[in-house]
């Protein structure tokens, strides 16, 4: 019998951050919330390739198409508001 995918993936400590469209801000920041470890090579990539090297680490980011498609892949490992914002 398999394991049911939504059991201990619910609640706030298991979000999936909201990506702000392209027309809400031209920037936006980032932050590493949870750790690459234990996560596919792919995903860890993405999080290089985003600018985060550590868990808590904070980049500012332009608000592209690109982007908004990486920040979707890692979207369960970060947070994401609009640079004016705090």
């Amino acid at each position: 019998m398999g394991r049911n995918p939504a059991v201990g993936r619910q609640g706030p400590a298991h979000h999936a951050a909201v990506i702000p469209a392209e027309s809400e801000s031209k920037r936006l920041r980032v932050k590493q919330i949870r750790s690459g470890i234990g996560h596919a090579e792919t995903m860890r990539r993405t999080l290089k390739a985003i600018g985060l090297k550590h868990h808590q680490a904070v980049v500012e980011v332009d608000n592209t198409a690109t982007m908004r498609g990486m920040l979707t892949k890692v979207r369960h490992l970060v947070e994401v508001w609009p640079a004016g914002e705090n």
